[in-house]
């Protein structure tokens, strides 16, 4: 689709060029967003006429743009996120997180001024670009953290995550303490069944003792005594 451009457009071109874009980019953002018009003779007669008027409504728009940038311009939000040891969240922050925290300190910003490619999964400062006006482009950090204390840390240029590696590393030491820990307690309850299997031995050896009867000559029960004198026989 041909279209007449109302404003400077990043890699399309400047205010007043016919340009030719994808059917779906026209319809869904540069039309409905007052960007462009579509490229037809009364359309272009239209802008000619309107020309003075936009050069002067844009000039307008970025000298205001440019009063915001230099308070706007390396400043940096904090946004508190959930996430586990190794940095990563659970969820992201999208444009509409980075528009709400920058429009809640004072500065007007819709989320498709906010230059990002992707969600912000994993804590960290993470610079990014906002556009107030389609010549005046301002870099912020979005400070993801898990607390305003960590938000402070990161900020001074600490690493709050635990690699991967460290965390397999204490969870190996653990499992060793704990394999240490069965040893001791397995050795400790032998020890002890060996002791007390000394103990019965003692014992029963102390009972056979005292039970084994008396083999000397005149102490068995029932044994007669001996005579001193044997008897003379007669003549």
């Amino acid at each position: 689709m041909q279209i007449i451009l109302l404003e400077r457009i990043g890699k399309l071109g400047q205010m007043g060029d016919i340009v030719t874009v994808k059917d779906g980019y026209a319809r869904n953002y540069l039309l409905p967003q007052g960007k462009a018009l579509r490229a037809t003779d009364a359309n272009k007669e239209r802008f000619e006429s309107q020309r003075s008027q936009l050069e002067a409504r844009n000039l307008e728009l970025k000298t205001e743009a440019e009063g915001v940038a230099g308070k706007l311009d390396d400043q940096s939000f904090v946004a508190i996120r959930q996430a586990g040891d190794t940095g990563q969240l659970y969820g992201s922050v999208s444009t509409r997180d980075i528009a709400d925290l920058i429009t809640e300190a004072g500065f007007s910003v819709a989320r498709h001024q906010v230059q990002l490619d992707k969600p912000i999964k994993v804590l960290g400062v993470h610079p990014l670009r906002v556009t107030l006006h389609p010549e005046v482009i301002v870099t912020v950090n979005v400070n993801v953290a898990r607390s305003e204390d960590e938000a402070e840390r990161q900020a001074r240029g600490e690493d709050v995550t635990v690699e991967v590696d460290e965390v397999d590393e204490e969870e190996e030491t653990i499992a060793a303490e704990e394999v240490f820990e069965d040893e001791d307690l397995a050795k400790q309850a032998e020890e002890a069944l060996d002791a007390e299997a000394a103990e019965d031995a003692d014992a029963t050896e102390g009972s056979a003792a005292s039970e084994e009867p008396n083999d000397e000559p005149g102490d068995a029960p029932g044994d007669a005594p001996a005579e001193d004198d044997a008897e003379t026989p007669k003549d």
